[in-house]
């Protein structure tokens, strides 16, 4: 199989939009977040258009996709702009419920932000489209990707949701600066996902022909082994970083927040470890 620098980018990108979608249909988060993964992947899936078309493998679904993923990010992005009056329901509810406990408690009352009660709020399903099309681009780059496609496809799906779900976490950990009110349930959510992918991603990498050959001497990696064991390196600490940032986050102070934000930058670099390093060894 082949590692693809145009698959790989739409990966990221699909991944994380999907998982935006995951968040944003709990309508806690503030709509500045879905600005920014938007803006973000949005970019990201051109580059992979970019890259496909000036020095991919001839992928030409894959790089339409990419396209389309461009476009579904933009439209979804422009909605979401566009009824920014309108606000997100539960963020609203928990200012407000906040304003009153200080108001019972103190007699002063907080100004609540604007709200355009006629106006619709942005509809989290625009999220899906973008990584709807993204995967189909995703299964073309698996085909294009050689022998066996089952396999190589698996892998590309399985790792774009991996990387998705711990980019997404690592972002969102950020954005409770922004909204240190907001509560923990939508990073948990994401955490328990990466967690929940990685024996698929781990599974997938190990089947033959896989990693296990690597370990096992039968394919060299050009380093006598090494790439193979800073490969299992990378998958053992990616779920110990995992499962030391839900530990983290089951303390009440505000710092635990941080913490499990900095656990997830070093839990990215892992996962990234994880995915490529595999999929470069095992390219032809």
């Amino acid at each position: 199989m082949t590692l693809d620098a145009a698959t790989v980018c739409l990966q990221w990108a699909t991944g994380g939009l999907f998982f935006l979608w995951l968040t944003t249909r709990r309508r806690e988060v503030g709509l500045g977040y879905g600005w920014l993964l938007r803006g973000t992947y949005g970019l990201m899936a051109l580059l992979a258009a970019w890259l496909g078309w000036r020095y991919g493998e001839d992928a030409p679904v894959r790089d339409v996709a990419s396209l389309g993923v461009v476009a579904a990010a933009s439209v979804a992005l422009a909605v979401s702009v566009a009824r920014r009056r309108a606000g997100v329901a539960g963020q609203r509810q928990l200012a407000e419920r906040r304003s009153e406990r200080v108001a019972a408690m103190t007699g002063i009352d907080r100004a609540v932000a604007e709200k355009d009660d006629e106006a619709a709020e942005f509809p989290p399903v625009l999220d899906l489209v973008a990584p709807a099309i993204g995967l189909v681009g995703l299964v073309a780059g698996g085909v294009a990707a050689g022998e066996p496609v089952a396999l190589s496809i698996a892998r590309i799906v399985v790792g774009a949701a991996f990387l998705g779900a711990v980019s997404d976490a690592m972002l969102l950990g950020h954005w409770y600066l922004v909204q240190p009110g907001l509560a923990r349930g939508p990073l948990l959510e994401l955490v328990r996902w990466t967690g929940a992918i990685w024996p698929f991603h781990l599974a997938a990498m190990l089947w033959p022909t896989g990693m296990a050959s690597v370990l096992s001497g039968e394919i060299d990696d050009g380093y006598g082994g090494l790439l193979g064991w800073f490969w299992v390196a990378c998958t053992v600490t990616t779920i110990v970083l995992v499962g030391v940032t839900r530990a983290a986050l089951r303390e009440r102070q505000y710092s635990a927040v941080m913490a499990a934000t900095g656990l997830l930058y070093l839990a990215i670099l892992t996962a990234f470890g994880m995915d490529l390093v595999a999929r470069a060894v095992l390219a032809p």
